[in-house]
Order: C-alpha cells, then sequence, then structure tokens
C-alpha cells in the first residue's frame, strides 16, 4: 500500500523528503500535541516548514495564581507570625484561579467552583485543520465582580475553510452573554436560538467583505459564500445543562455508566430533515452518502449562504437536569463521532475518570509539557487524548476535536 507524505513549504523551500515506510515518520504525522490555550496567540504555528494546528480561548482566558501562571498551583504553606504567643499557625494557601477581561481588569474565583475538563484537538488525516474549540468558565462574570455558575463548551467544525469556525469560537460565547443579559436564563431556547441567527448574520456579512486572516480564502474571491461551520455548544448550570446543536457535532452524557445522547445529528437524509429541505425546494443528492444538491454533508450550519434557505442554521436546544450518577459530558466535531459510537466513547472516559489509565504504548506524547490549560484536569485530558487517539487508529478521515468535562461531585 502506497503512503502519501505532504508537507507546506514556501516557494523558496525545497519539497521535504519524507521516507512514508520510516515508523518515526508516520508517527510524526500522527503526532498528538495538548491544547494550549494562550490569549493573543495565532491559530497556526509553523514547525520545520509545516502548519501545526493551534488553539486559544479568546478573547478570554484563566490561569493559576501563582509563579507559573498555567501550571496547576500546589497547595503550599504560609507560616504567618502571630502578635499574641509568635507561634507559626500552618494555613494552606487557598486555590484561586484568574479570570481576565478583555479590558485586561481580572477577576478572582475559588478554582474549585470551575469545572475540571480536558482538550484534545488534530487535524489527522485532513490537508487543512478547520475545527476550533471555546472554552469560557464562568463567562457571564459582570464588570462589578460578580462571578457566574454558568460554564461555556463549544466545538466548531468548519468545512471550506477555517474562518467560519474561527469566527464562531471568537464571538458566539459573546453573543449569548449579551442575550442572557437580556432575558431570563428560563428561555433557554429562544435564547440560544437568536444567538445561533445573530452569528448567522455576522458570517454573512463578514464574507460578504475581505476575509481577514491567513486562509486560503484570500487567493479565492472577496465573497466567501462558500464557507460554513457546524456548531455545539453546552452551558453548564448547577442544575442544568442547555446544549445548541446545529450541524453533525455532537453533544454525549455519560450517566451511571450509559451514553444519554444529548444533541441529534442533522444529516440531509434524517426523515424530518429531508422533508424540510423539500419544502423549500431543495433536493438531497446522494454522492459519496446524502448531500444537500450533492454539496454539503450536513442540513444544518452557521455560513454557507449559497446553500439557503436548504441549510439552516436554527439550533436544536435540549435541557437536561444534572443527576448525581452524572459522570462526564463529551463534546466532539464528527470526526470522533464518524467512527467511535456513544457507548464506546463514554465508556473510555470512564475509564479515564476512574483512574484506569492507558496502557504505556498509548501514554501522552506532551505529558512532559507544561499544562497551559488553567483548570485543565489529567483525568479528563487522558480522556479526550485517548478518544482522539481512538479515532485516528479507526481510521478516522476528518478533524477530531473533543472536549471531555467532569460532571462528577466534588
Amino acid at each position: 500500500m502506497a503512503e502519501i507524505c505532504c508537507g507546506v513549504v514556501s516557494e523558496n523551500e525545497a519539497s521535504p523528503n519524507c521516507d512514508s515506510n520510516s515508523q518515526s515518520a508516520r508517527r510524526k504525522r500522527m503526532e498528538l500535541r495538548r491544547v494550549k490555550f494562550v490569549a493573543g496567540v495565532a491559530t497556526l504555528e509553523t514547525e520545520n516548514g509545516v502548519k501545526q494546528a493551534r488553539l486559544s480561548i479568546s478573547p478570554a482566558s484563566f490561569s493559576r495564581e501563582c509563579s507559573d501562571a498555567f501550571q496547576n498551583c500546589n497547595t503550599s504553606e504560609i507560616k504567618p507570625k502571630t502578635e499574641d504567643d509568635g507561634v507559626d499557625v500552618v494555613k494552606p494557601t487557598p486555590l484561586v484561579a484568574t479570570i481576565l477581561r478583555p479590558s485586561g481588569s481580572a477577576v478572582f474565583i475559588d478554582a474549585e467552583a470551575l469545572p475540571k475538563f480536558g482538550v484534545a484537538s488534530v487535524c489527522g488525516r485532513r490537508r487543512d485543520m478547520e475545527d476550533a474549540v471555546a472554552i469560557h468558565p464562568s463567562f457571564l462574570t459582570s464588570d462589578d465582580n460578580q462571578t457566574s455558575s454558568l460554564h461555556y463548551f463549544g466545538v466548531y467544525d468548519g468545512h471550506g475553510c477555517s474562518h467560519v469556525a474561527t469566527r464562531c469560537k471568537d464571538r458566539l460565547h459573546l453573543l449569548v452573554k449579551e442575550e442572557l443579559n437580556k432575558k431570563v436564563e428560563s428561555e433557554w431556547t429562544k435564547t440560544m436560538e437568536q444567538c445561533f441567527n445573530r452569528m448567522d448574520k455576522e458570517v454573512i456579512e463578514w464574507n460578504q467583505g475581505t476575509v481577514a486572516g491567513n486562509c486560503r480564502c484570500e487567493l479565492q474571491a472577496p465573497e466567501s459564500d462558500a464557507v460554513g461551520s457546524t456548531a455545539v455548544v453546552a452551558i453548564m448550570t448547577p442544575d442544568k445543562i442547555i446544549v445548541a446543536n446545529c450541524g453533525d457535532s455532537r453533544a454525549v452524557l455519560c450517566r451511571n455508566g450509559k451514553a444519554v445522547p444529548l444533541s441529534n445529528d442533522h444529516k440531509p437524509d434524517r426523515p424530518d430533515e429531508l422533508n424540510r429541505i423539500q419544502a423549500a425546494g431543495g433536493r438531497v443528492i446522494y454522492w459519496e452518502g446524502a448531500r444537500v444538491l450533492g454539496v454539503l454533508a450536513m442540513s444544518r450550519a452557521i455560513g454557507d449562504n449559497y446553500l439557503k434557505p436548504y441549510v439552516s442554521c436554527e439550533p436544536e436546544v435540549t435541557i437536561t437536569d444534572r443527576a448525581p450518577e452524572d459522570e462526564c459530558l463529551i463534546i466532539a466535531s464528527d470526526g470522533l463521532w464518524d467512527v467511535v459510537s456513544n457507548d464506546t466513547a463514554c465508556g473510555v472516559a470512564r475509564m479515564c475518570l476512574k483512574g484506569k489509565r492507558p496502557a504505556a504504548n498509548m501514554k501522552n506524547p506532551a505529558e512532559s509539557e507544561e499544562s497551559e490549560l488553567g483548570n485543565c484536569d489529567r483525568a479528563c485530558s487522558d480522556a479526550s487524548m485517548l478518544l482522539t487517539k481512538l479515532a485516528l487508529a479507526r481510521r478516522s478521515t476528518d478533524n477530531v476535536s473533543v472536549v471531555v468535562v467532569d460532571l462528577r461531585k466534588k
């Protein structure tokens, strides 16, 4: 079986030599890197002439309040001197997380109030990385330093190019925040529908101008109507999980060892979606699977102006009450779900959360690197990494992005 090795090189740079039969070459192509969330860092970094995917939380970031800002702090002890008896009193230093606003101001909150999570995202066998991930703990923090118990997790799977997914990563949580400030939290369905509709309009208007950023759309045309992105967003409250889904990314809840899907994939051949497309005058053509007009393999997405009204941006919203039996939440792009079932994904995540580490040959190659994931948990990180490796081992042909959130009671 022949293998193809390709890279991204500059005009003055010779094509890289690739030994397709080399074990080290194969390992390098499938290398997994721990996702680093750093505010204001470019999406792509170059290493040996090859573009590597890099994700960031934007515009907000958060970290531990310690000398190494992005490492987990040890509960070091301080010994303040008392004035009455001169005896040193041992007190543990409280674990504090810092949420930085775009204005530069900071809000300090108890790190135990933040959810534990892990993230893994790889380009896989695709030429370009078009996935994006957004994580914003306590994202409704107000200007008067009042923190919120609402936490935002989003996975966006772009198609055509990456800039719509990146735009959703940068803007959608801000639109949710604006809408929540206008309405009460009980109107979750209307709120999320309004946010997705606003995001879609922003993307269309943005695409009609010159597309900013380093993407191949700049080489094609100023108008990029053929670019879009799926979006699956989960908002966690103390007693509920609100999931808004548009496209074929998915959110799955692991409850008492059972997989509970919190979203339904929007595929063109889904009976209700097929009827909606045909009622609008469109057609579903089977070309390597069901596709809207023979082009798009999903029936809902943000962007894709050239396929409207057949492709809708309206999300389906589910509201699930949290229970003591909840173990974790898995949010991932279809690069995982195309080859891994809900039950299998939950089984892998549960194994990691219970402390049953994978075999030595599945060790995370980035474990020695410093963690830059403010409240990233080792078990959740192992779970997301292992699920990503499983998708690649099962020959997933798409980008793979996985977020695992620990829902167990502290």
